[in-house]
């Protein structure tokens, strides 16, 4: 089954189990809304059987989510999960709006210049700021390519063709 990452737990907060949750989804209302059922592993890639639980208290503070779990209702129970990711099963992802993406539909695309020149492939994707930075691997021990994701450079994202084609501003390989 798939899962997908929408936060860390990174702390406790208080004697009653509630947790503090840095958050990396685009929809933290509904993620981290009460009564929503999320999955917590020890490590983002899932080697570990993960614990479902269930959201029973929720509030936003400071860019932070503050939970508390049903069953889970002291410091003692929620202690050991510091550290942990919450992820959601694939089957609850939103279906986003035309032009929108998902990171994993992006990273492991590969990338074309409109002139037909093969850059790489999207190996990670930065949230540095106003806009999204899509980093290129490229062949033969070349550079990293960082393509910011404004439409003067992503011209087109083909998902079925598996290909994001791109117009190279000047300065954005050396």
């Amino acid at each position: 089954m798939d899962y997908y990452r929408i936060g860390t737990l990174v702390n406790t907060h208080g004697i009653r189990g509630e947790v503090k949750v840095v958050v990396i989804t685009d929809f933290p209302k509904k993620r981290f809304k009460v009564g929503q059922q999320v999955t917590l592993f020890k490590s983002p890639d899932k080697t570990m059987n993960g614990v479902t639980v269930t959201i029973a208290t929720s509030r936003q503070q400071k860019g932070l989510f503050f939970l508390t779990f049903k069953g889970l209702g002291n410091i003692n129970d929620v202690e050991q999960y510091k550290g942990w990711t919450i992820m959601v099963k694939a089957e609850e992802l939103h279906k986003l709006p035309a032009g929108e993406y998902y990171y994993h539909q992006i990273i492991g695309l590969s990338v074309v210049t409109t002139d037909g020149e093969t850059l790489g492939k999207i190996k990670e994707i930065l949230a540095p700021g106003a806009n999204d930075v899509w980093v290129v691997q490229r062949d033969h021990g070349q550079d990293d390519v960082l393509l910011p994701k404004i439409p003067q450079v992503i011209k087109k994202v083909d998902l079925d063709a598996g290909v994001v084609t791109v117009e190279l501003m000047e300065g954005l390989i050396d």
